[in-house]
């Protein structure tokens, strides 16, 4: 019997590619996204369906699941994908802007969790796939607010797999280093605000360093291929890395350093150029 995979944002970047990917290994995909009327990429049929959903709205998730369970009759994987990142000076920030980016990267992967719960509990199988970030276990300049709703879901999933395992439910983050999507442009949000102009030479130096690394960065294509590995891994394990070597290593430096070193490190990075 042909799998079932939920993925939540399929409308561009790595949902899509999810999606895609998901097909061309022969499962169902239920791409969820909030205006499904005007995708053209994403061709529905037997295998593939689309759903409006969004996930800031407890109505909309519930009706696109009870959809996906009629079309296809199970969802053995529900991928958290949608997000966005909120980024530029925390001092310009806005509380409006920064409840945005938690209802979006960090109450919706909660609410679309807490409503197929049921499901999977009653048989007893289910993996759950959260889109976290290496930026859920290190930082950089400028997206503390991102980094916040990153890390609050690494601690949120690892917590959240004592109480599912006997039930059988697998609890997994695919951890994406920089990935070439619309991240960087559409999908960003930079914070403005024209009376703080105290950073103004900080936030270009370091604005400019990490869009650089987007540009240099792989498709999302290979965050699709990790996903599918933690979808067929039929271990407990949590965390999956997925992006360029030089992100891994520094996951590795962030566990072998010293805070203070490792802060040193990344502030030679996307700090350079700026003259203090």
């Amino acid at each position: 019997m042909k799998k079932t995979i939920l993925v939540t944002g399929a409308s561009s970047g790595i949902g899509k590619a999810i999606a895609i990917y998901f097909v061309e290994k022969g499962w169902n995909v239920a791409a969820t996204m909030r205006n499904p009327q005007v995708e053209k990429d994403l061709q529905p049929g037997e295998s593939l369906k689309l759903y409006a959903l969004d996930v800031t709205n407890e109505a909309s998730i519930s009706e696109a699941l009870k959809q996906a369970l009629q079309d296809f009759g199970s969802i053995d994987v529900l991928v958290n994908n949608a997000g966005y990142g909120a980024v530029g000076i925390f001092e310009k920030s806005t509380q409006e802007e920064i409840q945005k980016q938690f209802d979006v990267n960090v109450f919706g992967v909660m609410q679309m969790t807490r409503a197929i719960l049921p499901y999977m509990r009653e048989r007893k199988s289910g993996t759950i796939i959260n889109i976290t970030s290496v930026g859920g276990r290190l930082t950089f300049p400028i997206y503390s607010v991102y980094h916040a709703t990153k890390w609050a879901v690494e601690g949120f999933a690892e917590s959240l797999q004592y109480e599912l395992k006997p039930f059988n439910i697998r609890v997994k983050n695919v951890e994406p280093g920089a990935i070439k999507t619309d991240f960087y442009t559409r999908s960003q949000n930079l914070f403005v605000n024209k009376n703080i102009t105290a950073y103004d030479a900080y936030e270009e130096v370091v604005f400019k360093n990490t869009q650089q690394v987007g540009k240099d960065a792989p498709g999302p294509e290979i965050v699709a291929k990790t996903v599918y590995k933690a979808a067929i891994d039929t271990s407990f394990s949590i965390r999956y890395f997925t992006g360029t070597a030089q992100a891994g290593m520094l996951l590795k430096m962030r566990k072998l350093l010293p805070l203070t070193a490792f802060m040193n490190m990344v502030s030679s990075v996307v700090e350079k150029g700026f003259k203090r």
